[in-house]
């Protein structure tokens, strides 16, 4: 693995953590309509899933939480590597320092928790779990993102993946050469 692609991969769920939103905005009834036509769906589903990435996140874990609820012990297992992923990755900036030995190579970190997620995952017998969760999740992350109207959600510059130009931040349509 490249420490470009870690690098990537842990900005990436930073990312995803940065995009918290308030779950009564999510959940608005008020909001929620049909699309005009499939353009306008495809676009609710692009905005939306850059809008609320944080919360669909939470519902594919949640999914994943639920399928397991009859299982304790894997339930267990599988939040504890939730646990593990969060701190010993994706929360930390510095060296990971572990029984006074620092880990300075984030690539050491991700292949430890890789294999140690795989173990867990052969262990625990939850692969149809896995699956079914993820797909149920998907298709209600889908659901919503088509039914959710856009209208009333601001983004910031940050947020378009066009930059300020496009997203109508306030230096929008004015452009300076170099």
């Amino acid at each position: 693995m490249s420490s470009e692609f870690l690098t990537h991969f842990k900005e990436a769920g930073q990312s995803v953590i940065s995009t918290r939103r308030p779950w009564s905005q999510f959940l608005s009834l008020y909001a929620l309509s049909l699309p005009h036509s499939l353009q306008d769906a495809s676009a609710r589903v692009s905005h939306n899933l850059a809008y609320f990435l944080f919360n669909y996140t939470i519902l594919l874990f949640l999914s994943l939480i639920l399928s397991l609820l009859s299982r304790p012990f894997p339930l267990i297992l599988v939040l504890f590597l939730l646990a593990l992923w969060y701190f010993l990755y994706f929360s930390r900036d510095e060296p990971l320092n572990l029984f006074n030995l620092v880990v300075l190579d984030d690539r050491a970190v991700v292949l430890a928790l890789a294999v140690l997620t795989l173990v867990v995952l052969l262990i625990a017998n939850v692969w149809f779990n896995l699956v079914v969760s993820l797909l149920v999740g998907a298709a209600v992350i889908f659901i919503h993102a088509v039914l959710r109207g856009t209208e009333d959600l601001v983004a910031d510059d940050t947020e378009s993946p066009y930059g300020p130009m496009l997203s109508g931040g306030a230096n929008a349509g004015s452009y300076a050469p170099v």
